[in-house]
């Protein structure tokens, strides 16, 4: 059980630590005004400071963003975390906290100011928004979740839900 902390915890400093460094190093060498293209056009460093969430959508809205990442911070800690009693879980649980926080870190320390700040955005795909590596970990979270409930069907607490009857709300007969 501690261990899995351990290694849901890593992986949120190991991913909060590459964010961050992968965006001063965006701030400091990406002109907003000149992208760079890479791979063909496969890949571009774009710089934008993104006030809004997913796609730019909120703008108007960042303090409420900005508390809604300090609720879901402590959520993971606080409720999630605890539960984690499968490798994978632990996993996708570092990934989240790692998105959280990364983006979280920019709301409440870059300009315009606290829970007002701008998410700093660098990374776009053909046809896709600009994103940055917070974003990568929350999709690579995503992704473990839909794969340990969909495909392994293992739920957080380490148990296979593949035979548990279904009950009226959805959970286990024995929850």
């Amino acid at each position: 059980m501690t261990r899995l902390r351990l290694i849901a915890a890593g992986i949120g400093l190991v991913g909060v630590i590459a964010d961050q460094v992968t965006k001063t190093l965006a701030l400091s060498h990406l002109d907003p005004s000149r992208p760079i293209q890479l791979l063909g056009g496969l890949l571009t460093l774009q710089l934008i400071r993104n006030p809004g969430a997913a796609f730019s959508m909120g703008e108007n809205f960042t303090v409420v963003l900005s508390l809604v990442a300090v609720v879901a911070a402590v959520g993971v800690v606080g409720w999630l975390l605890p539960k984690v009693r499968h490798l994978g879980w632990a996993v996708a649980t570092g990934c989240l906290l790692a998105g959280i926080l990364g983006n979280l870190i920019d709301r409440l320390f870059r300009e315009p100011g606290p829970f007002r700040g701008h998410v700093i955005d660098f990374l776009q795909l053909p046809h896709f928004a600009i994103f940055n590596v917070a974003d990568m970990f929350i999709t690579a979270a995503a992704v473990i979740v839909l794969w340990l409930t969909l495909v392994t069907q293992v739920s957080v607490d380490g148990t296979s839900v593949k035979d548990a009857p279904p009950t009226l709300t959805g959970g286990r007969v024995d929850e």
